[in-house]
């Protein structure tokens, strides 16, 4: 029996899970922010609560902030900015919440194609892909104050640094931080572009080198064949014990499963093998999402279909269930 949990608003766009306060972001065509909170708490159903304009267009992506920064949410517009809002409480009307605006980000003549935040032992990070294939690492000041960031790190996505081309022209972007928060590990996280230059496409793991206080690419996802297809999703998993990492990616030739070692060699660089290429669905697969255990892969994209996806215990990888979209 099917039950509708929240009515969204005509014209919505994205949309983000507040896993923490059980809360549900929307993004419209207009601009409109949406949030909706939960009705009642035993209960699974959400209503609108509140409303904000953000600038730029048409809203394409939402993103929460993590939660021990408070309740704020990143908005990527159609011009290419990202808005940073943070909710407030009128002096007045201290029952209704407001969103006020924190912060912008933008480059002249490039998009924000991704945004993705990482908290680690030194802080919160922000990292941005670009529509000219630069990735951009933000670092928060002052752990109260949403407004105040600065600019980390600017590279891009290349194995080879001193590899020359082009002005790149990307049309989307997808980047995963790596889940955990050990305080013996370094900050990492995976980056996949899908643009018309080569170089950049595949994904690639970066980590951050302490010692040296840069940024290096320690893993290249994919085949030696396949470093040239465009990736339309990268996902990595919690880990809870396993002695490898487990990263999804997309491309137009399925989803692959990579293993990724955790001990890096003489050169710095990862072990990494690909486990599975997921296939029989129609069309690309533009989002995957991990469960928290990191044993199970939902998907979705194009075909409009929810997949979800586990390995047996040989390690086989099969889909487990499939959602149809209700009309």
């Amino acid at each position: 029996m099917e039950k509708t949990i929240a009515t969204l608003d005509r014209g919505t766009t994205c949309s983000a899970w507040n896993y923490s306060g059980q809360r549900l972001a929307t993004g419209s065509t207009d601009g409109t922010l949406s949030i909706f909170d939960s009705t009642d708490p035993s209960s699974s159903s959400f209503h609108s609560a509140s409303k904000a304009r953000v600038d730029g267009g048409a809203i394409l992506k939402v993103v929460w902030v993590p939660p021990e920064y408070g309740d704020a949410v990143a908005c990527i517009s159609a011009d290419g900015s990202l808005s940073l809002l943070e909710e407030t409480v009128d002096d007045v009307d201290v029952q209704t919440p407001m969103w006020r605006h924190c912060k912008s980000f933008q480059s002249k003549g490039n998009k924000v194609l991704d945004a993705q935040f990482g908290v680690f032992q030194s802080g919160l990070k922000l990292v941005l892909a670009y529509s000219d294939g630069y990735v951009k690492v933000h670092e928060l000041l002052d752990h109260v104050e949403l407004k105040n960031w600065q600019l980390q790190a600017e590279f891009q996505n290349v194995i080879d640094s001193v590899t020359t081309f082009g002005r790149a022209v990307c049309s989307s972007a997808s980047i995963s931080w790596n889940p955990q928060r050990s305080e013996s590990q370094e900050s990492s996280f995976v980056l996949g572009f899908n643009s018309d230059t080569p170089q950049l496409n595949s994904s690639k793991v970066w980590e951050f080198d302490e010692a040296h206080q840069r940024w290096l690419p320690v893993a290249e996802l994919a085949l030696p064949v396949d470093k040239s297809d465009q990736v339309f999703a990268v996902s990595w998993a919690p880990n809870i014990g396993r002695p490898y990492e487990l990263i999804a990616v997309s491309t137009h030739k399925g989803i692959s499963i990579w293993h990724l070692g955790m001990n890096p060699d003489l050169d710095g660089r990862l072990s990494m093998e690909r486990v599975a290429l997921l296939s029989g669905f129609d069309g690309e697969v533009w989002q995957m999402e991990w469960d928290m255990s990191g044993t199970t892969l939902a998907t979705t994209g194009t075909d409009g279909m929810v997949r979800l996806w586990q390995s047996n215990l040989n390690g086989v990888w099969h889909e487990q269930a499939a959602v149809e979209p209700t009309s």
